[in-house]
C-alpha cells in the first residue's frame, strides 16, 4: 500500500494523519485495491455495501439512471476523492445511485464496519478518522446543495449561468475549465444536450461568454443584461 501514500496523504479522509497511521488504518479497514475499465460499473442501484471507495487513479461518476437510459450525473470523483461513504456507514442501506468508471480507473475499497465500532487495537487515531469522515460527509452535502441550487433554476439558460458562475467563483477566475464534457454537463444539469448547446451559442453571440470544449471565459460586465 506504500505506493499510494502520496494520494492518501492528500485525501480529506486521511487529513492530519502520519504515513504510519494511514497504513495502520488501511489494515483496520481491510483496504483492497481494484482496477476498473472505462464504463465498467463499480456499484449499481439496488446494491448494498459496507465499503467506501477512494479513487487512486482516473475518475468515476456517481449517476442516477432510469429504465430508458437517461442519466443524471450527481458527482464526478477524481484521485483522492471518495464515493459511497454514506451508504457504507449506514448498515442495510441500498444505493439509489450507480458508480461507474469514467476512465480506466484504480480504486481502493475501505470496509467501514470496523470504523463504526471501537477499534480492538485502541488506535490513537481512530477518533481523528471519525472526525474526518464527518467532514467528508458534510462536504458531500454541500456539493448536493449546490447541485440543487442549479437545478432549481427554471430554464436551461439559468441553470447554465448558475453553474458557470459558481464554478468561476470556486476557481477564483473568469477564464476556467470544467471537469465535464458537454454531454456530462447536460446530464449534471438535467437538461437536453441539444437545448444546452443552443443556449451556449446564444450566450456567446450575446457576449456573455466564450467557450471551447470544456473551457469557458465569462464576461461579468454583461450581467446587467441577463
Amino acid at each position: 500500500m506504500e505506493q499510494y501514500l502520496f494520494i492518501l496523504r492528500n485525501s480529506p479522509f486521511f487529513q492530519g494523519m502520519t504515513e504510519d497511521e494511514i497504513l495502520s488504518v488501511l489494515h483496520c479497514v481491510n483496504a483492497t485495491v481494484h482496477r476498473k475499465k472505462k464504463d465498467e460499473y463499480i456499484l449499481r442501484v439496488g446494491d448494498s455495501t459496507e465499503a467506501m471507495g477512494l479513487v487512486l487513479r482516473g475518475s468515476v461518476l456517481s449517476v442516477q439512471e432510469d429504465l430508458w437510459g437517461h442519466r443524471n450525473i450527481m458527482h464526478r470523483i477524481g484521485p483522492g476523492e471518495y464515493f459511497a461513504e454514506s451508504f457504507a456507514v449506514t448498515p442495510g442501506s441500498v444505493l439509489n445511485v450507480s458508480v461507474v468508471a469514467e476512465t480506466d480507473t484504480e480504486i481502493m475499497l475501505l470496509n467501514m464496519r470496523n470504523l463504526l465500532h471501537t477499534c480492538p487495537k485502541a488506535c490513537a487515531h481512530h477518533n481523528r478518522l471519525i472526525r474526518n469522515l464527518a467532514s467528508v460527509m458534510a462536504s458531500r452535502i454541500m456539493n448536493l446543495n449546490e447541485k440543487i441550487t442549479h437545478m432549481a433554476k427554471r430554464s436551461t439558460r439559468e441553470k447554465l449561468l448558475s453553474y458557470l458562475s459558481a464554478e468561476s467563483m470556486r476557481q477564483g477566475k473568469l477564464s476556467f475549465s470544467i471537469a465535464y464534457d458537454r454531454q456530462q454537463l447536460a446530464d449534471y444539469l438535467c437538461v437536453e444536450r441539444a437545448a444546452m448547446s443552443v443556449e451556449l451559442s446564444k450566450l456567446q453571440k450575446e457576449g456573455f461568454l466564450k467557450t471551447n470544449r470544456n473551457h469557458f471565459e465569462l464576461f461579468a460586465d454583461r450581467g446587467e443584461y441577463l
